[in-house]
């Protein structure tokens, strides 16, 4: 397959525009131009014949031969007209051939109109001729008026030739716009291409805007949209890898200098058993973090890939999660509220979802903790999770689903930002307010996600 650029294909257009209408043009107008002249041809004749009728009008020297009559063909406009009597018998008019007249007998006397159209060929040449039927006191009586096909045709080679003129001078002024359009469309394209060529090797510090035309400084707009979108994209990237490094440094250091404590004999805490417990709690804080990151990195592809989404009531996650945190801080009560409101969701990724908010609750609570789902209006269910422990400051509150963000009793700073994903992923948002009596986090799902997701309102 032929592959053209862009100035190639506009050329390719350009002539191939031209060679359609070209070819419309010379197969429509002159079957077109023939039909209309040949309708005039027959009006010329009808209005000669008329006037031939008034008593009044100049009468046409008739030939005086056959020969005459095959000459007169030359006579572009000139109407010719002769009488019919007893079908064969020319009564006064211009002779004719036999077999001409003999035509012209036949199809009068099977006319049943007053006035008929009719046309024959002879030499190769069109004839076209007009019967109009004359009532008088011994009988019927045929007028007929014929004329040449030479005014038609050369009428139609004429105009033709101009037109062909016409539409040579129309291509060639057709050139500017063509030389227009290229500039046109290629200037801000190549343009664009290169800037592309930049963010292909990672250079997106130069900003793009086109000036000009409505369509281009769209999508020049749009560029600039991606363009700010991978810079953040990239600075994210980058705090992504230095948190990670960083929450994975510490335990691992502790875990290193206990391992080479022990090997070098030396016992840091009292005992073994102690110095070992220590080994284990830091490895399973290093190993809660890599899950977390590494699921918080998997939701990124859940975007692309279809999700397992059900119906199923709140309760079937709320108290799974109530059970499992039940006695995680002594003191502390977590109950439920709108266990039969129906979800309409990932199933796995909701009680993720409800176990980071928990354990977050867990960790400012004084001693109650809330669980509570409820339908808001048809098309979408409030999530919250509220729990009686300090406000949080009002400056933080635009900022706690921020990856790697921590609270003052923070641990790794991914909790919120998963719960934040899956609420996107849903096509819903989170948001968080602040109350009287503590701290409420409130995730907003639709019923049936309509695939549109819905901006975040925090």
């Amino acid at each position: 397959m032929i592959r053209l650029n862009l100035t190639q294909r506009i050329w390719f257009s350009f002539i191939s525009i031209l060679l359609m209408v070209a070819l419309l043009i010379g197969i429509i107008y002159p079957i077109s131009l023939k039909s209309t002249l040949t309708e005039e041809t027959y009006r010329i004749i009808e209005q000669e014949q008329t006037r031939f009728a008034n008593p009044s009008g100049e009468y046409i020297a008739p030939p005086q031969s056959e020969l005459d009559f095959i000459e007169r063909r030359e006579a572009e406009r000139s109407v010719f007209h002769f009488f019919l009597m007893n079908q064969f018998g020319t009564i006064e008019g211009d002779p004719v051939p036999s077999e001409v007249l003999r035509e012209m007998g036949d199809r009068a006397q099977n006319q049943m109109t007053r006035r008929g159209r009719y046309e024959l060929t002879y030499n190769e040449a069109t004839l076209f001729y007009v019967v109009y039927k004359v009532y008088t006191t011994g009988g019927e009586m045929y007028h007929i008026s014929y004329m040449w096909d030479t005014y038609r045709d050369q009428m139609v080679n004429r105009l033709w030739g101009r037109l062909s003129y016409i539409m040579l001078f129309a291509s060639l002024m057709s050139l500017v716009p063509a030389f227009w359009l290229k500039y046109y469309l290629k200037s801000p394209l190549t343009s664009l291409g290169n800037h592309f060529e930049q963010i292909a090797e990672r250079n997106w510090k130069e900003p793009f805007h086109w000036e000009g035309d409505e369509d281009f400084e769209k999508l020049s707009n749009q560029f600039e949209e991606m363009r700010q979108n991978l810079i953040k994209y990239d600075s994210a990237q980058k705090t992504f890898i230095q948190h990670a490094s960083h929450e994975l440094k510490t335990p691992i250091m502790v875990v290193k200098s206990y391992a080479q404590s022990v090997k070098d004999g030396i016992m840091p805490k009292d005992n073994m058993e102690k110095t070992m417990d220590v080994i284990i709690e830091e490895s399973n804080r290093m190993e809660k973090r890599v899950k977390n990151m590494l699921y918080y990195t998997k939701l990124d592809s859940l975007k692309e890939a279809p999700m397992e989404m059900s119906e199923f009531p709140f309760g079937s996650i709320a108290y799974h999660v109530e059970e499992r945190f039940r006695l995680a801080r002594d003191g502390v009560s977590i109950s439920v509220q709108g266990d039969q409101t129906m979800l309409y969701a990932d199933k796995e990724q909701m009680r993720v979802l409800m176990e980071n908010l928990v354990e977050n609750a867990l960790r400012y609570a004084v001693d109650e903790i809330e669980m509570r789902a409820e339908d808001i209006d048809d098309n979408y269910v409030h999530i919250e999770v509220k729990n009686n422990g300090e406000k949080i400051p009002e400056d933080e509150l635009d900022h706690l689903f921020t990856p790697f963000r921590k609270g003052n009793k923070g641990q790794f700073g991914l909790g919120l930002a998963i719960v934040k994903r899956i609420c996107e992923l849903h096509g819903g948002y989170p948001k968080v307010r602040n109350e009287e009596d503590g701290v409420v986090f409130i995730m907003v799902i639709p019923k049936k996600d309509d695939g549109s997701g819905l901006q975040s309102q925090i």
